[in-house]
């Protein structure tokens, strides 16, 4: 038999900086909405880096670098449709309506703080990497098959993708047709790990070519071309051509997490060539230049945000001393209690001897 080239049915695309014609059709007040968003996220972030610092929340996942792609995508997604998200997106959940305090109750160690509210359609927080990819297709499914119209958005990282769940997940999406978007986050480290060393392919979104999906690679730190690339895919899903793998690419401006020291695998150097690509300083130039926004109304948000930020830490603060005493923690994980963790149990009342415990 002859050598012929295999053909394959299938479409990929790169979206770059969004020019005039494939611009959203987004109204000033949501471009404004969007940008106070954004600067909501930072400043969250950087403040619950203070708080983790003091000792007052445990460890979190700072989205720092990517609120566009975040942003950008989640905005895209209908009120009725469902949010899947991993464990580094408060901005997304923020923009779906989570509160503040909720989110710092979580980081705090308290689970109350990741229960959905009634009715909510985003589900928990997913710490194991790639695990909710699969709940994300099965969700898709079960809409597909009510013939609901629902569009289910999953989030994960680049790392996500060495994972057997989110093959499997795009294999099951993919046979079925069903409604839902793959949204991968390329920041450039699985932790501590690059691209190169997690892949022999030259991107991530070309892996939908062998799902016989469409795939589209976005400047993940372009707000409006992730805005687009995510609207096609949505309307895509709920028209009934299945799913769509976008890789935005990005960068994690921060640590992966707070027991993160990103000065131990990569330079100031190249963190410097992505700082010139922060996606709130690019968004901000383009409201500015465009009169959507004036210098009054920048400065108008960054004092908005705080005032939220500081009552959102107040909220939290006071529901952390209606929930109990802490030291209930370890007495709900095994019928009988180990001697290691009845020491971990004396250890901490000893530390904490006299505080007030409710």
């Amino acid at each position: 038999m002859p050598r012929e080239d295999v053909e394959v049915d299938n479409r990929l695309e790169r979206l770059g900086i969004v020019d005039e014609d494939l611009l959203p059709d987004l109204a000033d007040g949501r471009l404004r909405e969007l940008y106070g968003a954004m600067v909501l996220s930072r400043r969250f972030d950087e403040r619950r880096l203070e708080l983790q610092g003091q000792g007052r929340i445990g460890t979190f996942a700072p989205a720092i670098g990517q609120e566009a792609a975040q942003l950008g995508a989640i905005s895209a997604l209908g009120e009725d449709d469902w949010f899947v998200p991993s464990y580094r997106e408060a901005p997304m959940s923020l923009w779906r309506g989570a509160p503040m305090d909720r989110l710092l109750l979580y980081d705090a160690g308290y689970n109350e703080g990741a229960e959905p509210g009634e009715g909510s359609k985003d589900l928990p927080i997913s710490v194991p990497v790639s695990s909710q990819a699969p709940h994300a297709a099965g969700i898709a499914y079960a809409a597909q098959v009510r013939r609901t119209g629902e569009v289910v958005l999953v989030t994960f990282g680049d790392g996500a993708t060495s994972e057997g769940d989110v093959h499997e997940a795009l294999n099951f999406a993919a046979v079925h047709d069903a409604p839902v978007v793959f949204l991968c986050q390329n920041n450039q480290y699985a932790i501590s790990t690059p691209p190169e060393l997690q892949t022999g392919a030259s991107t991530i979104v070309q892996k939908a070519v062998a799902y016989g999906i469409p795939g589209m690679q976005v400047d993940g730190n372009d707000l409006l071309a992730v805005h687009v690339a995510t609207t096609e895919a949505i309307d895509r899903a709920r028209s009934g051509d299945g799913p769509t793998l976008i890789e935005a690419v990005t960068y994690r401006l921060s640590v992966h997490t707070t027991a993160d020291d990103p000065s131990t695998y990569r330079d100031e150097e190249e963190e410097e060539r992505w700082r010139d690509k922060d996606p709130i300083e690019r968004f901000r130039r383009y409201l500015l230049e465009r009169g959507v926004i004036d210098d009054a109304e920048v400065e108008e948000v960054d004092e908005d945000v705080g005032t939220r930020i500081d009552q959102a830490w107040e909220e939290a603060e006071q529901r952390m001393q209606q929930l109990g005493d802490p030291a209930a923690m370890f007495d709900h994980v095994y019928a009988e209690t180990p001697p290691g963790l009845e020491e971990q149990r004396r250890a901490f009342l000893a530390e904490h001897e006299g505080d007030d415990h409710g």
